[in-house]
């Protein structure tokens, strides 16, 4: 397989930030410097960083309540990364990033596989946040929202916004451009003064405290990679939902209780 597939496989990380190493000069291959598009086959031998590597390690998915102030890096330099927030044991890192400014649920694992199929916007992946401002929000604000606002050279995706206070609303992504929804806001003359992720597709915030976390349900892993676990499902189906955290609430039906670890 490649070597990038190869690495992540084992937990490291992802295909993409394998390349990233791989191009760094960090990755070995048969004591040689690796290359991108290397190959490996049986008894190849791999490094990274003098480190030999090559035993896949059980999948583990974990949701986390990123509280604000926690940079969600891998780099184990940078205080407060989200790895040593959570400490566990594996070695994981977190699927896609909330910004240090922000908060709410993100997902961690050591599978790279599955990294690219949740954060590509053509997958079409929901994320929920609800969203406090400094000033009134008006219609005019949540029609220009849910349209499309130009930054980063370009129009954002429509998108459901909904008022849900009086300088809170609640916004539904599938796309994932840096800083999106601050970008969007300062555009409109809007500062956001709290940011808060509510759900990732089926996976809700609902129950966890800042700083703790827990594995997910195999129930909820079917429904969020339903062609890699939709056997693990009862029935082996997806609930519908209705696109809300009310309805996943609603489809999915009793969640199980996981043990939480407090790591604050």
């Amino acid at each position: 397989m490649r070597l990038n597939k190869f690495i992540s496989e084992t937990g490291r990380c992802s295909r993409r930030e394998a390349d990233k190493w791989i191009e760094a000069g960090r990755v070995t291959w048969n004591g040689a410097r690796a290359t991108l598009g290397t190959r490996v086959g049986v008894g190849d031998e791999v490094r990274i960083d003098g480190e030999l590597i090559g035993v896949k390690q059980k999948p583990i998915y974990i949701a986390l309540n990123k509280p604000v102030g926690i940079t969600c890096t891998t780099d184990a330099q940078i205080d407060g990364n989200i790895v040593d927030l959570v400490g566990h044991a594996e070695r994981i890192f977190p699927i896609g990033r909330l910004d240090k400014d922000s908060e709410g649920l993100i997902l961690l694992t050591n599978d790279g596989d599955i990294v690219n199929d949740l954060l590509r916007a053509r997958h079409g992946h929901e994320k929920e946040y609800l969203v406090t401002v400094d000033r009134p929000v008006t219609d005019a604000f949540v029609d220009a929202m849910a349209g499309g606002v130009e930054i980063l050279d370009r129009i954002t995706a429509p998108c459901r916004v909904q008022r849900v206070g009086k300088n809170v609303f609640r916004i539904v992504l599938t796309q994932g451009l840096n800083r999106q929804i601050r970008r969007m806001c300062e555009v409109l003359g809007y500062n956001v003064r709290r940011l808060i992720r509510v759900r990732f597709v089926n996976i809700l915030l609902e129950g966890l405290a800042p700083g703790r976390w827990r594995n997910l349900t195999r129930a909820e892993l079917a429904h969020l990679l339903p062609e890699r676990f939709a056997t693990m499902a009862p029935g082996g189906t997806k609930p519908a939902g209705n696109g809300t955290l009310a309805g996943w609430r609603a489809a999915a039906g009793p969640r199980v209780k996981q043990p939480r670890r407090n790591v604050s």
